[in-house]
């Protein structure tokens, strides 16, 4: 149910519904990493994340929050809270797995009510610093082993 592929992620392969899965700060920032190619395609993401973050103090944005954004009639955008902060210090470095396995879990539930394939990078791997040695179990626990087929894009 998990496969690697060479290609991009904001182009999903798969045929029906589609949701395009990646990793955000909990400090609102939205300018580095897999989120520039996003913002290249679609500008609702980013919008949209910008005003979660702005209205928090009334909504579920933090840690472990998913939400997603539809981009075409057949592809959603999921930001998903996982990493604290955007740089490395004495915690280590911003990812956190158990905001990371949180989010999946929520994200699981609204794949299953669309009937759509779950499309990614190695989601916490790049700037967040996470090791996908800790990320893929996650995936394949709370996503795969739930019948959601995931595909995860090597950019070519």
């Amino acid at each position: 149910m998990l496969r690697i592929i060479k290609g991009d992620a904001t182009s999903p392969q798969a045929k029906g519904p589609k949701v395009i899965a990646h990793i955000c700060n909990d400090l609102g920032g939205w300018g580095k990493g897999f989120v520039l190619a996003i913002s290249k395609r679609w500008s609702e993401p980013e919008r949209d994340f910008r005003a979660w973050h702005r209205g928090r103090a009334g909504n579920d944005f933090g840690l472990g929050a998913t939400r997603l954004v539809r981009v075409d009639p057949d592809v959603w955008v999921a930001n998903m809270v996982g990493q604290r902060g955007i740089r490395t210090g004495s915690n280590g470095p911003p990812i956190r797995y158990d905001a990371v396995e949180r989010c999946l879990v929520a994200l699981c539930d609204q794949v299953l009510a669309l009937e759509a394939s779950v499309h990614m990078p190695r989601i916490g791997c790049g700037l967040a610093g996470g090791s996908w040695q800790r990320i893929e179990p996650i995936i394949v626990r709370t996503l795969c082993e739930r019948g959601v087929a995931v595909t995860v894009y090597d950019f070519a």
